[in-house]
């Protein structure tokens, strides 16, 4: 099989969806394996790397998609990639598909087959492919959310862990699976007041016997959101229900309950957002104010630390990237639920239930068209 690794074109998205070391297992399997120039030069892998470990390297993104059987990226395809889509393709990427309507129509017309690294699901239902770019995230929201409340960047002038005699901020964060608990280690690690707020009581008490009480759990409801705000500094939007929109936790009444210069930092934004107040930004144009409340729905966090966030991203995608590539899609899905699970779209369906239901289409059970 043909393995294509283009350059990534959305706004300084910096990883890249193959490392060297991958290059040349696939390679050492039988497979080819094109990479477009520059690929990983922001993640610090050189295209002489790929080359020593045996890819090809190809002068343009037209030469890679045009050849590959199989295109491995980090983001859904934007505009520009959108004529590269073709009948038969097999794109390994994340999608987020739930609130892209419009990409979804694309990948349907051009009856690509899209395997969506955010809903391939171990039998334990965990979703391998998000965890690692979810620890990122977490972590990563809490610096940004640090960075912004500070007074130069627009925020009320706090210092996160405060000093001796002074309160530290309040941080709030929605949501306690990956995110949300990567998102509290940090933030208690810098000596922030963090109340977690999610509606599984079982996470909550675990997420307490983790932390020894040192954050506030609390079960989610409108009512206690609303109350909490009131007094948060930082908020963290860190739900996911895997493959659909997130929901709305945060309307727009309650960001005006918030005081002027604090700041919500949206994590859920690939699926939507769940603050009403949300829409995506860039690294380029990160920021803007609803109310006096600083957002910051950056939409790939991650890619401000290429090269950790591309091992880590690697670390989890390739054993599923060697089983597509030595088995071919219909066999990797025969073989392999979590494969199965990924698949979004095929021969022109949608073949993942949340993502037709967030879009009110249609769609087919995958073993229908198999």
């Amino acid at each position: 099989m043909i393995i294509g690794v283009p350059k990534e074109v959305k706004d300084h998205e910096s990883r890249v969806g193959l490392v060297p070391s991958g290059a040349l297992a696939l390679v050492e399997a039988g497979h080819r394996v094109l990479v477009q120039t520059g690929a990983g030069q922001a993640s610090s892998l050189p295209d002489s790397q790929y080359l020593e470990a045996g890819a090809e390297i190809v002068s343009n993104a037209a030469g890679v998609w045009s050849a590959a059987d199989l295109v491995v990226k980090v983001k859904e395809p934007q505009e520009p990639e959108y004529l590269h889509l073709r009948p038969g393709l097999i794109l390994f990427t994340y999608l987020h598909l739930a609130p892209l309507p419009e990409l979804t129509d694309r990948l349907l017309a051009a009856k690509v087959n899209a395997v969506a690294y955010e809903t391939i699901r171990e039998e334990d239902n965990s979703l391998p492919l998000l965890t690692p770019m979810s620890e990122v995230a977490g972590r990563m929201s809490v610096q940004v959310g640090a960075q912004y409340l500070e007074a130069p960047n627009g925020g009320r002038g706090i210092l996160l862990g405060g000093v001796p005699g002074v309160a530290p901020a309040n941080v709030v964060i929605l949501g306690g699976g990956v995110v949300g608990h990567n998102a509290a280690k940090i933030a208690c690690g810098l000596g922030a007041h963090v109340t977690i707020i999610d509606r599984n009581l079982d996470r909550l008490r675990e997420l307490d016997d983790i932390y020894n009480s040192q954050v506030v759990t609390l079960a989610s409801s409108a009512w206690t959101i609303r109350q909490v705000l009131r007094d948060a500094d930082l908020v963290i939007g860190a739900v996911l229900i895997p493959g659909a929109a997130a929901p709305k936790l945060v309307r727009r009444e309650m960001i005006k309950l918030m005081k002027p210069g604090s700041v919500v930092v949206d994590v859920a934004i690939d699926q939507g957002g769940c603050f009403e107040t949300s829409r995506a930004t860039t690294h380029t144009d990160p920021t803007y104010f609803v109310d006096g409340v600083l957002h910051y729905c950056v939409s790939n966090m991650p890619a401000a630390v290429p090269h950790t966030s591309t091992f880590a991203l690697t670390n989890a995608t390739f054993p599923f990237l060697l089983q597509l590539a030595n088995k071919g899609l219909e066999k990797a899905c025969k073989h392999s639920q979590p494969i199965r699970e990924g698949v979004n779209t095929y021969e022109g369906s949608v073949t993942y239930q949340a993502v037709a239901e967030s879009q009110g289409r249609e769609w087919k059970e995958l073993s229908s068209l198999m």
